[in-house]
């Protein structure tokens, strides 16, 4: 057999697709239309419910990230103001994506230095520095950077920081702010080589962090040390708040304690065990933070987690690979919604492993659970989901995702520690075993 395409194979291959007539036909609306709709299976269309037996109190108008990379974050302060709008009886709130961003694009920053300042001895060459500079300061998080960066900045009401043109539109500050880390890796790796002591790199550091926050307030403006805070309630009851702090806010308005959350993962490969916990090389934001930690858990036990959070009314925060076999008009998370097989005539079967472990699929996306629809034996059919892409779509923007789907694409969910069993919190605490930085479970949600 030939190493190289012949003409001869060409035309075989054209025979048969042209003599196929699933195939023209499938050709002939590909060439007019978009897959995703032609591709549609009308049996799963037709069931398209958003009704659910079990809903988490005190949902609102869902927020919009627009075209930047902060679902985590939103995600994060999404759950967050479920439980503030239930405590002063508000209609609609947002926390400041705004301000969670400037802390973390600083954050992420320094920990992106200190790595270079790590790996001084590395070749430039090698997977480890190559992974570092490819995309220091991307907008995607996971839980635990966003708990780090909660812990230690706190919360804004987005009135008193509100959203930026480049905040919404992150790509150019990304772009201007990783060329400059880029070059200031190459200024460390430098001074590294020609025999610059520890203390003489971190000093020029801070000086290259000076340079960064100038970049992050021209791009985001100023974070305020202190604010008020004034609402009005739902039944019209008027209520300020003076002399507040980030971190005052959180603590006293949102009141969780976020060291009580653990991060649960789905990950059937090969080379990964369940019941153990993970964590990942070279993956975070605030230096001084806590550690990714994942425990790894079966598919059903993610959900058992989240059916009896959202049974508890407590939102839960998940992660997963939200741009497969999804409509997003319709908003629909489906594995039956398109017959792909149908419409190319081919079969794709492999499994959630393969897709991990081959490239196919890895967490792209996080959002909120808010509700899930069950069964009369109590078992979940689908799930009400909080986006973070406006109300313009789906059901004003909150999505559904079928219980098939979950098991294949969901990768992580968040649930209070009091969901879990006592030897899976044991498990859950002990020394982790690490990933390396570019393992399918060092991703970031964006």
């Amino acid at each position: 057999m030939s190493t190289k395409i012949t003409l001869k194979s060409i035309k075989e291959y054209n025979k048969a697709a042209v003599n196929n007539p699933q195939v023209r036909l499938a050709r002939n609306a590909a060439v007019r239309g978009d897959v995703m709709d032609l591709a549609m299976d009308w049996e799963a269309f037709r069931k398209i419910d958003h009704t659910f037996s079990e809903m988490v109190s005190g949902q609102m108008k869902v927020t919009n990230q627009k075209s930047s990379g902060r679902c985590w974050g939103f995600a994060g302060l999404n759950l967050f103001r479920v439980h503030l709008g239930r405590k002063y009886n508000l209609k609609q709130f947002e926390f400041s994506q705004n301000y969670f961003m400037f802390c973390d694009k600083l954050e992420k920053s320094n920990y992106f230095l200190e790595s270079i300042i790590k790996t001084i001895d590395e070749p430039l060459d090698g997977r480890l520095v190559m992974h570092l500079l490819t995309d220091p300061i991307q907008d995607g998080g996971q839980w635990h950077m966003f708990v780090n960066l909660i812990e230690k900045y706190g919360v804004l009401p987005q009135s008193v920081m509100p959203e930026s043109f480049q905040s919404s539109q992150s790509m150019r500050m990304n772009r201007m702010i990783t060329r400059k880390l880029r070059g200031f890796a190459k200024d460390l790796r430098s001074a590294g080589q020609k025999g610059a002591s520890i203390k003489k790199l971190r000093d020029l550091k801070n000086n290259m962090l000076g340079t960064v926050y100038q970049m992050l307030t021209i791009n985001l403006g100023s974070p305020p040390e202190r604010f008020e805070w004034q609402i009005r309630d739902k039944d019209k009851n008027f209520h300020r708040f003076d002399n507040l702090t980030p971190k005052k806010f959180f603590s006293e308005h949102v009141g969780l304690n976020l060291k009580d959350y653990v991060c649960l993962i789905n990950c059937p490969m090969s080379d990964k065990s369940y019941n153990e916990v993970y964590t990942v090389d070279f993956l975070g934001n605030v230096i001084e933070g806590e550690i990714i930690r994942y425990l790894n858990l079966t598919s059903k036990r993610l959900k058992t987690t989240a059916v009896e959070s959202i049974q508890k009314d407590d939102p839960v925060w998940f992660g997963c690979d939200v741009g497969k076999h999804f409509h997003r008009n319709l908003g629909v998370m489906d594995m039956d919604i398109f017959d792909f097989e149908l419409f190319y005539s081919t079969r794709f079967p492999m499994t959630k492993a393969d897709r991990l472990e081959y490239g196919d699929s890895q967490m792209t996306h996080a959002m909120l659970f808010t509700g899930v629809d069950l069964d009369a034996k109590g078992n979940p059919r689908k799930w009400r989901v909080e986006n973070s892409w406006g109300d313009k779509r789906s059901e004003k923007g909150y999505d559904i995702m079928t219980d098939s789907w979950f098991d294949e694409y969901t990768y992580e969910v968040v649930v209070h520690k009091d969901y879990i069993t006592q030897d899976e919190q044991d498990t859950y605490d002990r020394e982790p075993v690490h990933l390396h930085p570019w393992d399918p479970m060092g991703a970031l949600a964006q």
